[in-house]
């Protein structure tokens, strides 16, 4: 297909436009609305207490999930899709993790901590993060629970028994470790709160490319087998060499 044999839906005067962008204007304040009701609600959940001592290692040493705070009251988990001996992590989550990136300076002046985490050793994923460029602190629940409590890695028991949890369902699963994004809040005591998860297309929201490309006459333009960003999304150092 060529890239320039878009059909368009109707051409039409600039009055005409104007009338039918008017009425999809409506619908987009609709839509505004109710993101800030949904966001309201999303604040409002009851809170779980984080009775578990984790612990994770970084390049500063083990630390703990309330060391993560980084003297904060607010941490936001990015759950990266990186298991052991993977060599590299998952594209879908490098695409995130280069729109993420860009926000780490605003959110760490806004009392919000930003951390990736995943069960890859420490080491492997350095050798990725110094690939990518990326700057967020990266650690390791190499050898925790911490992946497992918030259902985004299962045991091959689970997966072979089509019995993994995971966006709060049942799922059945091929792999090992999927991606989400959890928050979590500290207090003046020091006591840690699991506030927030989410998974599956709800961290979506962090992909600006998707949120661009939303705007544009092709859309996503996800036509591949897998009628999603496997379609076509590559890591950032992967595009020269696609050409």
């Amino acid at each position: 297909m060529s890239p320039h044999d878009l059909t368009p839906s109707g051409i039409v005067s600039r009055d005409e436009w104007l009338v039918a962008r008017k009425a999809l204007l409506a619908r987009e304040k609709e839509l505004t609305r109710l993101r800030d009701e949904l966001n309201a609600k999303r604040r409002a959940l009851p809170w779980v207490k984080v009775e578990k001592e984790y612990a994770f290692d970084t390049l500063e040493g083990r630390r703990t999930l309330a060391e993560l705070f980084d003297g904060r009251s607010q941490l936001i988990v990015h759950h990266f899709m990186f298991g052991p001996g993977w060599g590299a992590g998952c594209i879908g989550c490098s695409f995130a993790a280069d729109h993420i990136e860009g926000t780490r300076v605003h959110l760490e002046h806004h009392d919000v901590s930003l951390v990736r985490v995943s069960r890859a050793p420490l080491a492997e994923i350095e050798a990725y993060r110094k690939r990518m460029g990326w700057q967020v602190k990266w650690v390791s629940s190499h050898g925790s629970a911490f992946n497992y409590d918030y259902q985004v890695s299962f045991t091959p028991e689970e997966i072979a028994r089509g019995a993994v949890t995971y966006n709060y369902t049942t799922a059945n699963v091929s792999i090992e470790d999927l991606s989400g994004l959890s928050v979590f809040y500290r207090d003046a005591n020091g006591e840690v709160f699991h506030t927030y998860s989410t998974y599956g297309r709800g961290d979506e929201l962090v992909d600006s490319t998707y949120m661009l490309l939303d705007m544009t006459p092709r859309g996503r333009n996800e036509t591949g087998p897998h009628h999603n960003l496997m379609d076509w999304v590559k890591r950032h150092d992967e595009y020269a060499a696609a050409k």
